[in-house]
């Protein structure tokens, strides 16, 4: 199944802020980039280069190829603008719409469904530290609404005593979303929870509340004490 189409960040335009920047940055190039190019230019991670890019190829706004290597191997992709334009990006929210309702119909458990999809998104788009630097709870409350603000959910975050208020103000699939809220938020819950796992941090997301007000989610976490933590959560954080 296809996800991709329900984690591409809407933001304002058919493609959303961040991937509108990696299309244009590919049509300036005049020719082929690789991943670490884009992520270095748009100073971003390059497995949230690799989803814009990808989901450029899937709209048809990009090609990928994959480029020689002299040892054996898996070969690197490099990526280019297609030469038909933006004719691709019109179709963009009827697809996830499609895709939604067909997980709304056809899965047994729709939502469990749509959150492993998320968890595993969460995972791929997020870098696993190694074992000496793994996030306390506040770092990794902030790490993940740096993922959040790239993907355009406008979040910012608050602590009270082990518990994080993660306040979600730009959903970008709200349309959908009002019509699929089962399938799109429990999708951007297991999105936070795989994003939390992969960075190995000691804080679980327990639930999103979704449109508490028309353009307001609010997600709810919770640090886990670990044996011999020095952290005292609790500190407020702001992103």
């Amino acid at each position: 199944m296809d996800t991709q189409a329900l984690l591409a960040p809407d933001a304002g335009s058919p493609l959303g802020r961040s991937r509108a920047r990696v299309l244009d940055l590919l049509r300036a190039a005049g020719g082929q980039l690789g991943v670490r190019d884009v992520a270095d230019r748009i100073g971003s991670h390059p497995n949230t280069a690799r989803f814009h890019l990808d989901g450029l190829v899937e709209a048809g706004l990009a090609t990928r190829e994959p480029q020689p290597r002299a040892a054996p191997g898996r070969p690197s992709m490099a990526y280019r603008a297609a030469g038909a334009g933006p004719s691709g990006e019109r179709r963009y929210r009827m697809l996830a719409e499609m895709l939604t309702s067909l997980i709304a119909g056809v899965m047994p458990e729709p939502g469990e469904a749509a959150a492993a999809a998320g968890r595993e998104w969460g995972a791929y788009l997020t870098e696993r530290p190694l074992p000496y630097q793994r996030p306390g709870a506040s770092d990794a409350v902030d790490r993940l609404a740096a993922i959040l603000a790239e993907l355009g959910f406008a979040p910012r975050t608050a602590a009270e005593g082990g518990h994080y208020r993660l306040s979600l103000h730009q959903c970008p699939f709200r349309e959908v979303a009002q019509h699929h809220q089962d399938v799109v938020c429990s999708l951007h819950l297991g999105l936070m929870q795989g994003a939390l796992a992969q960075m190995q941090a000691p804080v679980t997301a327990d639930r999103l509340d979704p449109f508490v007000e028309p353009s307001l989610c609010i997600a709810h976490l919770t640090a886990r004490q670990e044996p011999g933590s020095r952290e005292q959560p609790g500190n407020p954080v702001s992103a």
